[in-house]
């Protein structure tokens, strides 16, 4: 019989596109700290030696947009001249201007509408701790080990990725773990033979027992596949804000809505509206009301009520899709002010989304599960 396999990839911080989301963030986080009302849609992209950040930002904050830049590209770990990115000779450009007022007509106090039309989703599943599809949880803990390493070791740069592949049964329950792939920019001074043994050891062993894995068991592991991986980051490919969506949020389990993240102030639901999908998700998990969810939310420019909700339990739920979705209509204020309250969501914590992830972290508002015992309660399980 052909087995049932779904895979998920990561991709680690040094990233070109994660140096580009981060850049981002970290200049949003920077506005938002000295105004909590700024609105920002800020683009970033990085190749050789070069960066340059464009889009809208309106804000009373002074922020040198630059040098917050040049210090999340050193944080990164991009400090190796000869490496063809680096943080103190990097080229930097900006392109700012202050958003659309035709945009701010709609997402003003008064109003408080979406600061965009679009539909966003949220998931969750008791495959793994954290609530989140195992395939997609084991890439990104991978990458987080991997980028734990560079900062232990001057052999290996800040460039890589992870791919999991998982394997399921007729009932979509985790059987193992069925190919791991791990590829990572390293010093010309480490050996590939040395390379290997290494990420074999310290990385892809230890994050498997994390999760109860050994990695005897596991039928494939690939690490750097075509050898060595000397010429990376944004020197060996341009990064772009915004292009590793799915890396952003479930691997492709579940699916995502038509926004990135990075950059965005929570004015913009792309953002904020996938933030609360994720959060309702995993309330309605953590209650016991079913063992996979997926939320979707979608709004109108300028409308602050979402146009539409909607659960999909599949198949999972001890209660109906349609009673789920009532009880988070009851318990929930899902305009984009709402969410910000709910979430705390106007103050600097987004260039540790970009550096580390979204989803699946405990440290992140939108990952508590406050609302469960309400959502069971009411539910009568």
């Amino acid at each position: 019989m052909e087995k049932r396999l779904f895979t998920s990839e990561c991709v680690t911080c040094g990233h070109p596109d994660k140096v580009s989301d981060a850049i981002s963030d970290a200049i949003l986080d920077a506005c938002l700290a000295q105004d909590p009302d700024s609105r920002v849609a800020c683009e970033t992209m990085v190749t050789t030696n070069y960066c340059v950040i464009c889009g809208e930002i309106t804000t009373r904050a002074e922020v040198d947009y630059a040098a917050v830049a040049r210090e999340t590209i050193r944080k990164i770990g991009y400090v190796y001249p000869g490496d063809g990115f680096e943080a103190d000779t990097v080229e930097i450009q900006c392109r700012i201007h202050t958003q659309s007022a035709d945009i701010a007509l709609g997402t003003n106090d008064a109003v408080g509408g979406a600061g965009d039309q679009g539909m966003m989703f949220g998931g969750a599943c008791t495959q793994t701790p954290e609530r989140m599809p195992l395939p997609a949880a084991l890439s990104r803990a991978l990458c987080s080990r991997l980028t734990q390493c560079v900062g232990e070791t001057d052999l290996l740069r800040p460039d890589g990725k992870t791919q999991v592949t998982a394997e399921f049964d007729e009932q979509g329950n985790v059987i193992g773990i069925d190919t791991v792939v791990v590829s990572v920019m390293h010093s010309a001074y480490f050996a590939i033979d040395d390379l290997r043994r290494f990420v074999r050891e310290q990385v892809i062993a230890p994050v498997l027992a994390q999760y109860g894995f050994d990695i005897g068991d596991v039928a494939h592991i690939y690490i750097n596949p075509t050898g060595q991986f000397v010429i990376g980051g944004p020197n060996g490919d341009t990064g772009l804000t915004g292009r590793k969506i799915i890396v952003d949020t479930y691997g492709g389990y579940f699916s995502h809505g038509g926004g990135a993240f990075s950059g965005k102030d929570p004015t913009k639901v792309d953002r904020s509206g996938a933030y609360m999908a994720r959060y309702m998700a995993k309330n309605l998990v953590a209650a016991g009301l079913a063992a996979k969810v997926q939320v979707q939310l979608a709004y109108a420019i300028g409308v602050a009520e979402p146009v539409s909700l909607r659960v999909d339990s599949f198949g999972t739920g001890v209660i109906s899709d349609e009673k789920m979705t009532a009880l988070l209509r009851e318990n929930c204020d899902l305009t984009p002010a709402g969410i910000i309250r709910k979430l705390n969501l106007r103050r600097p914590i987004y260039a540790d989304t970009a550096l580390h992830g979204h989803f699946g972290l405990p440290d992140r508002p939108w990952e508590r599960t406050d609302l469960a015992q309400t959502l069971k309660t009411l539910a009568g399980i």
